[in-house]
């Protein structure tokens, strides 16, 4: 009798089951997925789209087009405009101080980081989502500017400029990109542990680049930690003492500022205050003492930025790299911090408008000679702490900006340039995240090697070095664990029709001859290989089954498919050569429990037919119960077994010789082709599984 006769029998099976005395099973129905589509289930997506635009008004056309008309829309006066005023003022007044701090770090004149401060802004406040995000310069992005850039042309002539001026052009068409394209999730596979190490490694080398200005000689322009080491201990001999203790006093006033301002909500002006306090000291020192050893930033041009089309397109091939890199750092600390904050603050918030808007703001800017913006973390923590409701802040913020740029760019002029890179390096700090490592150490080696990894491939080999093989480890770890899924034997708990991991609840029992296994993850090509080898494992390593007759193999595979979410056609080949190869063997295939894609797919390819619709299971539980009767039906007339009222075997099984159990277990199935063949003349006939009308 072959195996596929055998399970179109099942059902005779069982009402012969109950007719001799056994208890008739009650089985779930599972319902094909065909049968239960629905008329809005079938409609082609874009029908959907037309039903969500035609249902849509002006307003709502234009909140689509304009994040700000959200805000503006339902903007409270009394309430929100006294909170926008004191925060865009607040950060207004630390962006001033740190946009300078961060153009010099990018190489560029202090006046490019005013610029880059200022247009972005009002931009950002249109066309971003965000309403406590501030934009602007940040350290990460000057750095990889800097890195760049340096390694084209000398960062006193006008095409570095020029350059860095079309990377925020550049910059900004790839956000935009991938804001259309709604290609923001990309970033996802980029781990947290990734990012950590990478952040903690340029805040590093950040540092480094700006300890040049508390030395008073020059040191190499490097990603890199070592020729920055090198450059350090071979300068040693031209040290100047006025500038280090100049420069130490202010960091030490910044640091204490800061933690000072955290860890007292009532001194929190301390916080957003310090750089300002460390450009007006060291000012007033400069102005009233001229020392000769300090060097100051020199003179600022005077006025708002003029209307220019960015240069330098012949280098565009050569930028293209630092650009994806720039961008993939924008969605990384600008939409990562404005979802936090959006979630705070009660609002949803799209990532892929997010860029959409910051790309806007950055080919806005570099019309205006911004180089590349993006959210700052510092600033906008402190936006949110000062009470940000709206995007009003950021256009304050953008006010103060012009305001310097109009007014107050002479009194720039006598800035010391360590007590700029003072501000650099509190600023970077925080990003220093050695404590993930501590914690990645106690609770997940693999992570922490990725932190490890990223940390030092960044510090040693540069910063594009770092971050290609941080994403490589982080792909190849998400690759791995997609390849290799978790594949479990499940075990009933006892006094329950819950089946969990045999390994995790010992407890659980199992059937002898029925291995019932839980694929967690999608099945497809990459991973339909493992997962067959750990069925074939399971199969030849039979596990200990404490429920039951003693049968010496396997006769039954339960595949529990709720955890899958998808099946592909490699898949399903691979399922039909394995139904084959059971076939051979005797072993009947059970599928419980698949999702509606993943049934209707099976059913159209044919594996339900295969396997027999009536082997299909709404419950791993009815799986069983059914395979225990076919056991209990077929081995009845060989062995006398005690049978519960439960219809499920006891553990008091008489064990036969060791010479008949070779011939019993071998014939156990022969017993079952009779079994079905009486059953099926006997005319029984008991409720199917499945609605016929539906199989």
């Amino acid at each position: 009798m072959e195996g596929s006769s055998y399970a179109s029998r099942s059902y005779s099976e069982l009402a012969a089951a109950a007719s001799g005395g056994g208890r008739t099973l009650r089985v779930i129905p599972l319902r094909h997925p065909l049968g239960s589509l629905s008329t809005s289930s079938t409609s082609p997506w874009w029908r959907a789209v037309v039903g969500r635009a035609r249902g849509m008004g002006p307003l709502d056309w234009a909140e689509a087009a304009l994040p700000c008309v959200a805000w503006t829309r339902n903007y409270r006066w009394k309430q929100d405009l006294q909170a926008d005023l004191a925060s865009g003022i607040t950060v207004g007044v630390m962006l001033v101080p740190q946009a300078m701090s961060y153009a010099k770090l990018a190489g560029l004149h202090p006046i490019y980081g005013l610029y880059t401060g200022f247009v972005p802004l009002f931009i950002y406040a249109i066309f971003g989502s965000s309403r406590q995000l501030a934009v602007g310069p940040v350290a990460l992005v000057s750095l990889l500017v800097s890195n760049v850039l340096g390694g084209i042309v000398n960062s006193s002539s006008k095409l570095y400029t020029e350059l860095a001026i079309l990377l925020a052009f550049m910059v900004g068409i790839l956000e935009c990109l991938m804001g259309l394209l709604r290609l923001g999730w990309l970033i996802r596979f980029i781990s947290h542990s990734v990012i950590s190490g990478f952040t903690t490694a340029s805040a590093i080398v950040i540092g480094l680049s700006q300890i040049k200005y508390f030395l008073g000689y020059n040191v190499t322009r490097s990603s890199k930690i070592i020729p920055l080491i090198e450059s350090i201990i071979a300068g040693a001999d031209e040290f100047s003492w006025p500038p280090f203790v100049m420069g130490s006093i202010f960091l030490a006033i910044l640091l204490i500022m800061k933690n000072t301002g955290k860890s007292n909500k009532r001194l929190h002006f301390l916080r957003v205050s310090g750089p300002l306090t460390a450009v007006v000291l060291g000012t007033i020192f400069v102005k009233i003492f001229h020392p000769p050893a300090i060097s100051v930033v020199g003179e600022i041009p005077q006025g708002l930025p003029r209307f220019s089309i960015p240069q330098g397109f012949e280098h565009l091939m050569s930028l293209v790299p630092t650009a994806v890199l720039i961008t993939g750092v924008a969605i990384l600390e600008s939409v990562g911090i404005a979802k936090a904050l959006a979630a705070k603050n009660g609002y949803e918030l799209d990532s892929n408008k997010e860029l959409f808007g910051l790309g806007i703001a950055n080919i806005c800017g570099s019309f205006f000679s911004a180089y590349p913006a993006t959210g700052s973390f510092s600033r906008s923590a402190v936006n949110h702490e000062s009470g940000a409701k709206t995007g009003l802040s950021g256009i304050i913020m953008g006010i103060i900006i012009g305001g310097a740029l109009l007014f107050m760019t002479p009194l720039f002029t006598d800035i010391p340039q360590c007590a700029l890179a003072a501000i650099v390096i509190s600023a970077v700090t925080g990003l220093v995240d050695y404590e993930e490592a501590i914690f990645l150490w106690a609770i997940d080696k693999k992570d922490f090697f990725l932190w490890a990894i990223t940390f030092i491939t960044t510090l040693v080999f540069g910063i594009e070095i770092g971050v290609l093989v941080g994403v490589a480890f982080s792909l190849a770890f998400v690759i791995h664990e997609s390849a290799n899924p978790h594949i479990a034997v499940l075990g009933r708990l006892p006094g329950t029709t819950v089946y969990r991991n045999t390994l995790q609840y010992p407890e659980a029992y199992t059937y002898n001859g029925i291995v019932v296994v839980g694929i967690d993850a999608p099945i497809y090509f990459a991973n339909i290989s493992y997962i067959k080898d750990r069925l074939r494992e399971y199969e030849l390593n039979l596990p200990s089954s404490n429920k039951g007759l003693d049968v010496g193999r396997v006769y039954f595979v339960i595949l529990e498919m709720s955890p899958v979410t998808y099946i592909d056609s490699s898949a399903v080949q691979a399922l039909k050569d394995l139904h084959q190869e059971y076939k051979a063997r005797h072993i009947q295939i059970a599928i419980a429990n698949p999702n509606r894609q993943v049934y209707l797919l099976l059913s159209r390819s044919g594996i339900i037919d295969l396997v027999g619709a009536g082997w299909c299971f709404v419950r791993v539980h009815d799986a069983v119960q059914v395979c225990l009767q076919h056991v209990q039906n077929s081995s009845s007339n060989a062995l006398k077994l005690p049978v519960q009222a439960s219809g499920v075997l006891t553990d008091s099984v008489s064990t036969p010789k060791p010479e008949q159990q070779h011939q019993k277990q071998h014939g156990l199935f022969k017993d079952l082709w009779k079994a079905q063949d009486s059953n099926a003349d006997a005319g029984g006939e008991v409720q199917p599984l499945l609605r016929q009308n539906l199989v």
